[in-house]
This record gives C-alpha cells, structure tokens and sequence, in this order.
C-alpha cells in the first residue's frame, strides 16, 4: 500500500526528531559517525516506523522481524532510534561511548536490547542476515531479515560471497540495503576504490536492482513494498544519500565521516536541521 499524507508527514517528524537527538547524542559523546548516520536516517526511519515487525517490550521475540546494520559504526545514529522505540532509556544516550557504557560506538547485541547482531567489523553484516533469513526458512518462520550495508563497505569481498548465496538459494525474505551515500572515511567511494557499475553488479551476481532516492519517503517504501512481494529473485535497494543530510557544511562532505562538534558547530547544526525539515515537510 503507497504511504499515505498522514504517514508521510509523520515519517518527516520522526527523522527530523531523530536527527537531532543524533546530534545530541554526538554531544554527549565528544564525537561520533555523524555523516553516515544523518545519510541513513531515514531508511532507519521508515524501516522501525512503518515496516519492521518489532516489539521493544519483548526484545528477543522469536518472530521478530530481524534488522541488521551492517554499518555498524553508525551506532551514535542508531541508539537513538532504539531509545525512542523504548529498547533503551532515552537517559542512557548521554552516556553513550563513555568508558563503562553499555553503549559503545559499535553496538553489542549482548548489551543492547534490539540490536540483532554486533556488527562494525564491514563486510560482516551481510552474511550474518543470510544465516538470519536461511534460519527462517528451515524454522517455517515468517519473519523477514533486512540488512543495511554502507557503499564503502561493499570494497569488502565478503559481501559479495553473501550475495552469491543469497541469489543461489534464492532468499527472498531478506531485503538488502545500501545507504549510497558515495563518501567513506577517506574520500569519495569512487576515488578510494570505484564501485560504479554499481546497479549492473548487483544484477550479475542476481539481484533485481531498485534505485532510489534515500531520502524519499515515498520511494523507499514503493521499494520495500516490491523486495517484500518479489518472491522469485532477492532485491536489492540502492538508497542514493547524502553524507551529512540535513546539516548543510557537512553534506556531501567526506570529512565529516567522524567528528565532534563545539559549541559554534552544535547551533549551526541544530539551525540546519530546522531548515532542512521546514523544506522537507513545504516540498512532501
């Protein structure tokens, strides 16, 4: 079913919110992924707010739907989704990646509830969902796996190995994700080691190819919509972001892959966010 007005309105809201708790969570911490997790804000967004089959009150829900971030450096953006779902005490952000914190800056499966898997190490994620996803299979489990990857972390042969397999024995209850945001830790994806044709190896390895816009409510659930019925072939989406989205100097900006932020930085970034979800919601 397309999104309605309402919950499109709603999803802008949410991200705005999540955004700048993201931001304060940055804060608390000293410093933290910040680029990477305002790109991939709202996919997290639209998958906990609209699609995942969750229930923070049972964390460990056999029939969960399972979410794995393979990105998983982007922990200072997800804590914040996991808190404002209710896994977590919104209380315990301030502390996050503090020396003793139940939240560190890769989050641990073991100490968080919600978190599915430990990921940070990239390259990882991808084949964990495969298990995920082929468990649910031989269990006749309807849960679905969604993983979400990084575009630097598809340098990682892993991930392709978990691609392979995912074509071979044709797992269809997994959506894959890439936050394409075209910027890793030391430069521009394409300067660092090009993945372009990125869409065409993505089918040569078997996969039906939905490219959208990742900031785009509307598009991202039209593709989600289609990898949940596709049943003959797995889908992947490809999310075209930006790095930084929403804080206008570090958009687009490699740089910005870890930071902190000053006093200066903290009011301009929380300024730019209000501009940004003020065009938003104006152009939905």
């Amino acid at each position: 079913m397309p999104l309605t007005d309402i919950e499109i309105k709603n999803l802008e809201k949410k991200a705005h919110e999540l955004r700048s708790l993201c931001v304060d969570t940055v804060v608390w911490a000293g410093s933290g992924h910040i680029g990477g997790s305002l790109s991939a804000m709202d996919i997290l967004t639209i998958l906990y707010y609209k699609y995942l089959n969750i229930d923070p009150s049972k964390p460990l829900w056999e029939d969960r739907d399972r979410f794995i971030l393979s990105k998983g450096h982007i922990g200072v953006g997800f804590a914040p989704v996991l808190a404002d779902k209710g896994y977590i005490d919104k209380e315990q952000l301030k502390e996050y990646n503090h020396t003793g914190s139940e939240l560190g800056m890769h989050l641990d499966s073991n100490k968080v509830p919600g978190v599915d898997a430990s990921t940070g190490s990239l390259g990882h994620g991808l084949p964990i969902a495969v298990g995920m996803a082929l468990a649910a299979r031989i269990n006749n489990k309807n849960y679905k796996t969604y993983c979400l990857l990084g575009d630097g972390e598809c340098d990682e042969g892993s991930v392709w190995e978990a691609a392979m397999s995912i074509a071979h024995y044709k797992i269809t209850n997994l959506v894959t994700i890439v936050d394409r945001n075209r910027c890793m830790i030391d430069g521009p994806t394409e300067n660092v080691m090009s993945l372009e044709p990125f869409a065409k190896k993505w089918e040569a390895f078997g996969f039906i190819v939905k490219e959208v816009d990742g900031h785009n409510f509307t598009e991202l659930s039209e593709a989600i919509e289609y990898a949940l019925a596709e049943d003959k072939a797995p889908v992947v989406i490809i999310a075209n972001t930006i790095k930084g989205c929403g804080i206008d100097f570090m958009e687009d900006n490699y740089k910005w892959h870890y930071g902190g932020l000053n006093s200066e930085k903290i009011a301009q970034s929380k300024e730019s966010l209000e501009k940004y979800y003020k065009k938003r919601v104006k152009g939905a």
